[in-house]
């Protein structure tokens, strides 16, 4: 596969990353015991190894922290895998009822629960560092200062090595970055086919009655300008492609051009954008990584990347 160099880092990454927020995850399935999840874990985590994906991203909230730890089972079955991978995690979520009872759903990114978050990540994944750490969802209440604190002391104690974020806008990057001395490298965003509106907020600039009313605030272009490498979650909008007949028309005649599968179209779409977007699929099935990771030899045309987006938005450009 592929690799593209993380401005700012000394990481080269494949484009395509491992999100592995599945692993440990029972939701919406049978329960499964503790020994059968960490054999799926490992089988899920290998079938990306084999397909060539060198980076694996986490979040301390994923599986209520089950999925790191089953993630960790991968150092028993390739002991020398840590230094030739990449590891990603977030932090800033928290759940109702964390720590007490009457606890509301919020998001916390003070000193205290960034470092914390991470020492538990690094507990759970069995390492002594992450590559990367990002916060997760903006938090309201910020103190960019404890922000700042916090990521001082991760990195210089050696257990974050990169900084970034998640589901931030450029006016909100750049508050942290006032305060931050380490250079904000990540945004995580929802971005798919049907899901675009980073894009769109720029094609329908200047428009008098667009259809929907979209607020990308300019954060894909304050990406590119600032080199912050954009990493999409969602990218194949959890299967709701075939809810939209044309837009599966159109993905499949595409596919079957190239013969290979719809998945593989729709994450070339992501990767044919010059902004080097990273997808961040998350399926266990290995059969569908290694056709999600075809993506990774397809050009799509400019007029096939075209044809993508407008179906994907539901009506001709402006």
């Amino acid at each position: 596969m592929q690799k593209q160099k993380i401005i700012g880092t000394e990481i080269e990454s494949t484009r395509i990353i491992y999100g592995c927020m599945n692993l440990g995850n029972n939701r919406n399935r049978a329960e499964l015991t503790d020994r059968e999840m960490k054999t799926e874990a490992v089988r899920t985590i290998n079938a990306a190894l084999e397909q060539g994906i060198n980076f694996f991203d986490h979040a301390d909230i994923y599986g209520k922290g089950k999925s790191e730890e089953m993630f960790s089972e991968i150092w028993q079955v390739h002991p020398g895998l840590r230094e030739k991978i990449f590891l990603q995690s977030k932090c800033g979520i928290r759940f109702e009822g964390d720590p007490t009872y009457h606890s509301p759903h919020r998001f916390d990114f003070t000193y205290e629960h960034i470092v914390k978050s991470v020492e538990g990540s690094l507990k759970r994944l069995n390492t002594d560092y992450l590559d990367i750490l990002l916060l997760h969802r903006p938090d309201p209440l910020v103190e960019p200062e404890e922000v700042a604190k916090a990521f001082n002391d991760l990195r210089w104690s050696g257990k974050v090595k990169y900084f970034g974020v998640s589901n931030h806008t450029g006016y909100q990057i750049d508050l942290l970055k006032k305060f931050v001395d380490q250079p904000i490298l990540i945004n995580q965003l929802e971005f798919n086919l049907i899901h675009s509106d980073l894009i769109n907020a720029g094609v329908i600039t200047n428009q008098r009655n667009p259809k929907d009313f979209i607020r990308g605030e300019g954060t894909l272009d304050y990406c590119r300008l600032n080199n912050i490498t954009i990493q999409a979650w969602s990218p194949l909008a959890l299967g709701s492609f075939d809810d939209d007949n044309n837009l599966t028309k159109v993905i499949s005649e595409i596919a079957k051009n190239k013969n290979v599968s719809s998945e593989a179209i729709v994450t070339a779409w992501l990767l044919r954008h010059p902004a080097k977007i990273q997808p961040v699929i998350g399926t266990r099935r290995a059969e569908r990584i290694a056709a999600i990771c075809k993506a990774d030899s397809i050009e799509l045309t400019r007029d096939e990347w075209y044809k993508l987006f407008i179906a994907g938005r539901g009506e001709g450009l402006p």
